[in-house]
């Protein structure tokens, strides 16, 4: 059986690579796409991928998670630091959550060493960019393989 996992990205994900600070790193978003997908489908996962500069998306989709996907890897992106409304809808899910930063938010401005989304996370990885993203999917196919 393959366990579904939906990997939500915030606001401004969508343009990984393309900051010339390289803050994120020089990897554009739909190229860490297509390695998450790929290593997915390596570890036995059906990966839901999404994006979306939209508070409310994200919250509708956490919520959808719930009937619909086993676990969900998160980044927030600047709604880490301001969202009670995410906060409130994954501490609803009842898997495993992992949240996922690009950057380390702890070498940032310090507006960005508090994350809401940490409080309903079951593990945080940062600051190690792309490689970030698919630790945490490996770390949600550890988990979910106890659980089944």
């Amino acid at each position: 059986m393959s366990h579904r996992v939906f990997f939500l990205n915030g606001p401004n994900a969508n343009l990984y690579g393309l900051d010339s600070r390289g803050t994120y790193g020089s990897e554009s978003f739909a190229s860490i796409e297509t390695r998450c997908q790929d290593l997915a489908a390596t570890l036995g996962l059906s990966l839901d991928f999404r994006q979306s500069n939209h508070e409310g998306v994200l919250v509708d989709w956490i919520q959808e998670a719930r009937l619909h996907a086993d676990a969900i890897v998160i980044n927030a992106a600047g709604l880490s630091y301001s969202s009670v409304p995410i906060l409130d809808a994954l501490l609803a899910f009842d898997g495993p959550i992992i949240e996922a930063h690009m950057s380390n938010i702890w070498k940032r401005e310090s507006f960005r060493h508090h994350s809401y989304i940490s409080k309903a996370a079951t593990g945080v990885i940062a600051g190690l960019g792309a490689l970030g993203y698919e630790l945490a999917l490996t770390a949600v196919a550890e988990m979910l393989g106890q659980n089944a």
